[in-house]
C-alpha cells in the first residue's frame, strides 16, 4: 500500500470518492463518509485498520478477501458502496448535523433510484443522525426506503473497539442470510 504524508492526506480533505453502485444490487453498503486515506486512494474503507474488507469476507459476502483497490469487483457479487456524507474528513465528528440530515435525504433518493434488495448502513451513530432515529440499534430497522429494507451494521473502523472482527462478521452474516445468501 502506498504511504501518504500528512500533507498528502490533508490535501485529500473534502474530496469526493465515487460510489461503487449498479442497479439491482443485493446489498448497498453505506459508510459514514470517506476518511482521508479513502479520499487519497479513491478506494472505500482504505485505512489499514478498517475491518470492512476482512469482515465482508469472513461473513461470506465475498469468496476471498478483497483489497480496497479491488472495490470494482463488488457489483459482480451484487454489492455496492456509498456514503451518508460524500465529503472526506479526518474524523466523522467533523460533520455537522445538517450534513448528516442532507446525506440521509440524498441517500434516500439514491436508494429509491438504484433499488437494492437491502441498504446496510455501517455505523449506528451515522444512521441515527441521518434519519433522526435516536432509538436505532444494530440490526434490521423498521424503516423502508421504497421497497428496500434497512439494516444497521457496526462501524468497521478500528476505533470501534466494542466489536471484534468476529462479532462484526456474525452481524454481517445475519444480513447476508436475510439478503438471500448473496
Amino acid at each position: 500500500m502506498t504511504r501518504f504524508t500528512a500533507e498528502q492526506l490533508e490535501a485529500a480533505r473534502d474530496r469526493l470518492v465515487p460510489d461503487v453502485v449498479a442497479d439491482g444490487l443485493h446489498v448497498l453498503f453505506c459508510g459514514i463518509n470517506p476518511g482521508l486515506m479513502t479520499a487519497a486512494t479513491g478506494h472505500h474503507f482504505a485505512r489499514p485498520g478498517n475491518r470492512f474488507w476482512p469482515v465482508l469476507h469472513l461473513s461470506g459476502f465475498t469468496p476471498r478477501l478483497l483489497k480496497p483497490s479491488e472495490q470494482g469487483e463488488l457489483p459482480s457479487y451484487g454489492l455496492g458502496i456509498t456514503n451518508v456524507v460524500a465529503r472526506a474528513t479526518a474524523r466523522a465528528d467533523e460533520l455537522s448535523a445538517e450534513e448528516y440530515r442532507e446525506g440521509g435525504r440524498l441517500l434516500t433518493a439514491k436508494v429509491a433510484r438504484l433499488r437494492p434488495r437491502w441498504l446496510a448502513v455501517v455505523g449506528v451513530t451515522a444512521y441515527r443522525a441521518a434519519f433522526d432515529d435516536r432509538k436505532a440499534r444494530v440490526g434490521p430497522q423498521e424503516r423502508m426506503i421504497g421497497d428496500t429494507p434497512v439494516w444497521v451494521l457496526p462501524n468497521p473502523s478500528g476505533l470501534n473497539a466494542h466489536w471484534t472482527a468476529a462479532t462484526m462478521a456474525e452481524e454481517f452474516g445475519r444480513l447476508r442470510r436475510a439478503a438471500g445468501e448473496v
